[in-house]
């Protein structure tokens, strides 16, 4: 029996184009995100003054005592548990359950957009203490370029995935998905691929925050 191992039909025959693209551009991002976590890791280690202590950059008062990394420990609690949230929806999509999907999307949108609010609240507490791209108050300046750029670029990642969110929320509560309903994002009649694709997304945003979590904030 003669077969073709290497032929794309052993591998990608009925996978929707929309879900292998994602994760083409998954992978392309991991290597951006790679990079910037790579080239903060050189800028550290170089810098000749000390680097602020993130415990002391980011820690909260809360009744009264100053709790390290408070704020950023509630930050990746919400995007875990939207990751939860995220493939419940996914499971009762594939079920065809428009509510519970319909559900679930809107929470993890709604999870996604406090993580957003809490990070512009750090921004603009770490802006108020006097942190800039080109310096601050707490030791080496570059912490103040690493921090803007780095979670800067993930918070446009979590911002554009609460909006793809929603939208996908929007097309399952008035059945879009199921009856081919022509439009943005749509796919195929009676298909929630979609929102496994919107899934993949967001779980790999959530992942790369683990990420800058440890490598930002712990390290």
């Amino acid at each position: 029996m003669v077969s073709d191992w290497a032929s794309d039909q052993q591998a990608f025959k009925g996978v929707p184009w929309g879900k292998a693209m994602m994760w083409i551009f998954l992978l392309s991002d991991t290597f951006i995100f790679a990079c910037f976590l790579i080239a903060y890791m050189k800028v550290r280690i170089a810098a000749t003054d000390a680097w602020p202590d993130a415990s002391s950059v980011f820690a909260l008062t809360a009744f009264g005592v100053k709790v390290p990394l408070l704020l950023i420990a509630i930050m990746t609690f919400i995007l875990i548990t939207s990751s939860a949230t995220m493939a419940l929806a996914v499971k009762y999509g594939y079920q065809k359950d428009r509510n519970k999907t319909f559900i679930l999307l809107v929470v993890t949108a709604v999870l996604g957009l406090s993580f957003v609010g809490m990070q512009v609240f750090e921004w603009a507490k770490l802006i108020e203490d006097g942190v800039r791209p080109w310096g601050n108050p707490f030791g080496a300046e570059q912490f103040g370029a690493a921090f803007f750029l780095i979670t800067g670029f993930h918070g446009t990642h979590v911002t554009i995935g609460v909006i793809f969110l929603f939208i996908i929320a929007a097309k399952v509560k008035r059945g879009s998905l199921e009856n081919g309903r022509p439009g943005f994002l749509t796919g195929r009649k009676g298909r929630y691929e979609m929102v496994e694709t919107v899934g993949l997304y967001w779980h790999f945003v959530d992942l790369v925050w683990v990420f800058i979590f440890a490598f930002f904030y712990l390290w």
